[in-house]
């Protein structure tokens, strides 16, 4: 067997990653070797493999699904915006430089098709079955003719499309039908059928509808899967909590102490990896949200400025705002602070900037004794080691290079009394350094916190994954899925006018 399918969606956030995770994990607990694939990522939420390569977190999500090591085979074009018009090209995991969105349109995405395909062809060649996921909606006329990440590759591989739609956010009827209605004759041979997510409610009542659909297009439904709180793991077209609520909907658990911890997370311009802050809110007592305003820093135990693509703009920002001031204030408090990557640079004396925003000389925030140099080689490793007493593991993401010139050292970064920088993101992934740095946290703070002792963020990791698994196989077809998955798209599929615009 050499299966594939690509996952699309009738609009961004409709749950494409997910449901990937999802049928991967599903899968491999049948026996399949199954991997991941994202032809095309537009994302800041990024990850380092072994080999040392930079690829979108969810494609290391679900990898980590399918019970496989990352690799850029997996997301070869990850695009990191660095703002509304331009972003980084990142190609076989090392970036290649900066692109317009008209120029990357207008002809290097269709250059890329040959890479795409060759990676995607190589992991087919490797596992049982490829799982695709594709980007926004495979609908989108305009970037049809350069699209090589929906049905550009499902045409050139052949690959059967399933069609996810968020029925929470109401329309999912017309988006089925106008998805499939939009695509040209040839298009529409490979969409094989509809996958219905986050539905809430009696699903006898929604089966009429799901009926009259099948006989206005000729394809069925796979499935309804039900609306589950918490699912959103290590999301990549941006925040799926609103400022001020709390980190992935989740439930605060009671506290081992009798003190909760308040997190507050500054929510920076091109903020890249909050994912850093999961597994915070992952520990029972602990409370995330993000802030964008100096007095929600007031009953915050610990602020957390998280990595961003734009570290200059992010300084501008925490200025314009008020924030810089409130967190000098804290830092003479001595009240906690932790900066992470970019939120680490925003800390230090200043920063010599000819790359990112190619500002030169840029005074910091003054917190940390650290001077920042952009250079114009990304910095990609998996560093491993010790901090407070416990073994840490991590990775970085980034052009600038830290020159620390005092404090007490603190991973690759340093701490002067409660304020702490690092470059490594996935630090606080590691059970014990949590738990450990949590507890500096409290006493800095003057709360009557306790980490709960037996609370493993990889564990909970892997019942999210085995939560996906689940949904797919309780609520999926996954008879018909499998057939799919071997066979590809059903013959004689009919075609829906008017198709794709001449």
């Amino acid at each position: 067997m050499s299966g594939g399918l690509l996952i699309a969606g009738t609009t961004s956030d409709a749950g494409k990653s997910v449901v990937t995770a999802g049928i991967c994990r599903w899968l491999v607990r049948q026996g399949v070797k199954v991997a991941p694939f994202k032809a095309q990522n537009m994302s800041l939420n990024s990850f380092v493999t072994r080999e040392g390569a930079e690829i979108g977190r969810a494609q290391a999500m679900q990898a980590q699904a399918a019970r496989v090591e990352p690799t850029p085979l997996m997301n070869p074009v990850l695009l990191k915006p660095g703002s509304d018009r331009s972003s980084q090209v990142v190609l076989m995991g090392k970036p290649v430089g900066e692109m317009s969105a008209r120029g990357y349109h207008g002809g290097r995405q269709e250059a890329l098709l040959g890479t795409v395909l060759d990676c995607l062809a190589e992991l087919r060649g490797t596992y049982d079955a490829v799982i695709c996921e594709g980007a926004g909606s495979p609908a989108e006329i305009n970037l049809r003719r350069t699209d090589i990440v929906n049905m550009g590759i499902a045409r050139n591989a052949r690959l059967p499309v399933l069609v996810v739609g968020d029925i929470d956010r109401g329309g999912v009827f017309a988006s089925f039908f106008g998805t499939v209605a939009l695509l040209s004759r040839e298009d529409q041979e490979l969409v094989a059928g509809f996958l219905v997510n986050k539905f809430r409610g009696d699903v006898s009542l929604l089966e009429p509808g799901l009926d009259m659909l099948r006989d206005l297009t000729g394809r069925p439904s796979y499935g309804v899967l039900p609306f589950r709180h918490g699912l959103g793991i290590d999301e990549e077209d941006g925040l799926r909590v609103s400022l001020r609520g709390s980190v992935r909907e989740s439930a605060v658990s009671s506290p081992a102490g009798e003190d909760i911890l308040r997190v507050a997370v500054c929510a920076i311009p091109l903020m890249s990896n909050f994912t850093d802050v999961d597994a915070l809110a992952a520990e029972p007592g602990v409370v995330v949200r993000f802030v964008d305003r100096p007095e929600e820093l007031t009953d915050a135990d610990l602020v957390v400025i998280p990595g961003t693509r734009g570290t200059v703009k992010a300084l501008e920002w925490l200025r314009e705002r008020g924030l810089a001031e409130a967190l000098r204030r804290r830092a003479a408090e001595g009240r906690p602070v932790l900066g992470i990557c970019g939120g680490f640079q925003v800390l230090g004396e200043h920063i010599e900037d000819d790359v990112e925003s190619r500002r030169g000389h840029v005074e910091g925030l003054g917190l940390l004794p650290v001077r920042v140099r952009f250079a114009r080689e990304k910095t990609l490793t998996r560093p491993v080691g010790e901090a407070l007493g416990e073994h840490v593991e991590g990775y970085e993401i980034h052009h600038g290079v830290a020159d620390v010139t005092g404090g007490d050292p603190f991973l690759d970064g340093c701490r002067v009394g409660a304020v702490w920088g690092t470059h490594w993101h996935g630090s606080l992934e590691s059970d014990g350094f949590r738990r450990a740095f949590l507890r500096e946290v409290a006493a800095a703070a003057g709360r009557r916190f306790v980490p709960a002792a037996g609370t493993s963020f990889a564990a909970l990791r892997e019942e999210q994954l085995d939560r996906l698994g689940d949904l797919i196989e309780e609520h999926a077809d996954t008879d018909a899925l499998w057939r799919l998955i071997e066979s590809g798209a059903p013959q004689g599929l009919p075609f829906i006018p008017p198709g794709a615009p001449a």
